[in-house]
């Protein structure tokens, strides 16, 4: 599946839209966020993830988003089921988002 550009105006109908969805959290200065979108890219399309949609919020446009996900630190990837926060982690590694994108498959 793609990755789709989300923001404050369609965060929470893409939510409603898929019951499974990971969202990176990113800003344009930030060097680290700009390293791992590659990787975010190569994961949507990762078969082991297939139903699971990939949303890339861009924190500095998106303050209402950035909230519903306790974003403190850029990048930041949030997991959502039926619309809900499971979990949000800072990081930098592709592990850390396999291990989200591990856990948000597994409910």
């Amino acid at each position: 599946m793609a990755v789709i550009t989300s923001n404050d105006q369609n965060f929470q109908e893409l939510l409603s839209q898929h019951p499974k969805a990971i969202a990176k959290f990113y800003a344009g200065w930030c060097g680290t966020c700009r390293l791992i979108a590659p990787k975010y890219r190569r994961l949507s399309d990762d078969e082991r993830f297939a139903g699971i949609a990939f949303l890339d919020i861009n924190a500095e446009e998106s303050p209402e988003a950035r909230k519903a996900a306790q974003v403190n630190n850029l990048p930041t990837f949030a997991i959502f089921h039926n619309g809900e926060l499971v979990e949000s982690v800072a990081t930098g590694k592709e592990e850390g988002i396999v291990a989200l994108l591990e856990k948000l498959k597994s409910l």
